[in-house]
């Protein structure tokens, strides 16, 4: 029976994998590439979370791996190229949480618009007044930019359009007659940054993209702007981010992730008035998990057979 390693994270349904799986699957610690070397030592299929390093290294060590499935959609945390020059699949489940991550970004989105958390936080320490905290502006005829427009982004659009906003976007592999048949203007990313009210994050993290919100790109949006980042941690200078929301040179900013995961104590945008900060929780409904562990299982299933899975990663594909 072929041996099924998944990283210890509650959103890796195990007792659904052992029940759809002719294997054996266990669970463990994957924090470090030496505690995934030695988990998967010997195993045919590695299912992964997003902390879970799966560099070159760990790949040339693990002679019998087939494949490797990253329950979730990114995949910056696996080294595709090296498992392709191993002979290991990569997997990931691309579209299974786009509703719930999009509906997350907008909610982001209208809290820092509206104040919401810090009137909450100013009624909780025994305030009541609307001009207690910074102000307010109507979302109604401002610019919402997306840096990517993949699935994701597009929902954001789509469940944005009754708040009578322009949207624009900058995504180097979409054209712009694509984006005007769903009434958005493509923009350099320049522009992006001058022109939008809201900044939304949704592409991958890469070398190109890694921290490409930086000090410089902060001091080109405008001073009542907002952030939201429902990406990747890693796409923001976080250091520059806390610089830029403590001296006004953006107004506030939504996250859902972060560069490192959990944040420490004294991680530099936890407790902030003007940051919100969601644990990586965008991703998350009860339908979602179910819908992400079918497409796993249905993934290693595949790829133990010898057959091609149905969201293999092409190591070829031009964004990587």
């Amino acid at each position: 029976m072929e041996r099924v390693v998944a990283s210890d994270d509650p959103m890796i349904a195990v007792d659904r994998l052992r029940a759809e799986l002719d294997a054996d699957v266990v669970v463990a610690e994957t924090d470090d590439e030496d505690a995934v070397r030695d988990a998967a030592a010997g195993a045919a299929a590695l299912v992964v979370d997003v902390n879970t390093p799966v560099t070159a290294a760990v790949l040339d060590a693990l002679d019998d791996l087939q494949i490797v499935a990253r329950a979730g959609v990114g995949i910056d945390n696996i080294d595709v190229s090296a498992a392709a020059d191993n002979g290991v699949t990569v997997t990931n489940v691309p579209e299974y949480c786009t509703d719930e991550v999009a509906t997350h970004t907008v909610t982001l989105l209208l809290d820092c618009v509206r104040t919401l958390t810090a009137y909450d936080r100013d009624v909780r320490d025994g305030g009541w007044g609307w001009e207690r905290t910074r102000p307010v502006h109507r979302v109604r005829d401002r610019t919402l930019g997306l840096v990517s427009f993949g699935p994701i982004a597009r929902r954001v659009r789509d469940q944005l359009r009754g708040f009578d906003i322009d949207v624009i976007a900058y995504d180097p592999y979409v054209d712009a007659e694509e984006m005007a048949e769903a009434d958005v203007e493509k923009v350099t990313l320049g522009t992006l940054y001058e022109r939008a009210d809201y900044v939304s994050l949704h592409a991958p993290l890469t070398e190109s993209t890694a921290e490409m919100i930086d000090a410089d790109a902060l001091a080109a949006m405008r001073d009542h702007a907002v952030l939201v980042n429902t990406g990747r941690g890693g796409l923001v200078d976080e250091r520059a981010l806390r610089a830029a929301l403590d001296d006004g040179t953006i107004a506030a900013a939504g996250l859902d992730v972060l560069g490192e995961e959990p944040p420490t104590a004294a991680h530099p945008l936890v407790g902030l008035d003007n940051c919100i900060v969601t644990p990586h929780a965008a991703w998350y409904s009860e339908e979602a998990r179910d819908d992400l562990n079918a497409a796993v299982a249905a993934n290693v299933e595949a790829a133990l057979a010898g057959e091609t899975p149905p969201n293999r990663i092409d190591p070829e594909t031009d964004w990587l």
